[in-house]
């Protein structure tokens, strides 16, 4: 387990990767956001982007789940929010999908003295090393018991 002691400003870490798949970007985007360029391969081919691409939303949920999954696991106690938030090129079908995280602050909590606040800069980039998602992610942190 990795507790709020255990966070140093401006360790990085990759966190894990997930591979992207056609089904699996249409089926998200099918329930959740069921524009063209996410449900329709053909339609995707006329649009800006000349082809299927993942719904940020979609980019964001790989991100969080490879957060949560990630080993040592974060004695997270709430989120407590997202900010900066920048979809910055479109995830396509057969990326592989890295997250990382980057120390950006920890600060022990002012009026609990069993937790602190972490704030993380998370990346989700593609196989080629290409930048697709960045956010700040602000948690509350479990300490060491």
């Amino acid at each position: 387990m990795k507790y709020f002691d255990d966070f140093s400003v401006g360790e990085t870490v990759v966190v894990g990767e997930h591979l992207l798949t056609q089904e699996e970007l249409i089926g998200f985007a099918e329930k959740w956001d069921p524009q063209f360029f996410h449900v329709s391969p053909e339609a995707a081919e006329k649009s800006i982007f000349s082809g299927l691409i993942a719904a940020g939303t979609h980019l964001m949920s790989i991100a969080v789940l490879l957060l949560v999954k990630q080993q040592p696991s974060v004695a997270v106690l709430s989120g407590l929010g997202w900010d900066e938030v920048r979809f910055l090129a479109p995830g396509r079908p057969g990326d592989r999908l890295v997250t990382s995280r980057e120390c950006l602050e920890t600060r022990p909590s002012a009026s609990k003295q069993d937790r602190g606040i972490v704030i993380n800069r998370i990346t989700l980039n593609n196989q080629k090393g290409q930048l697709l998602l960045t956010y700040v992610d602000t948690i509350l942190v479990k300490k060491t018991p």
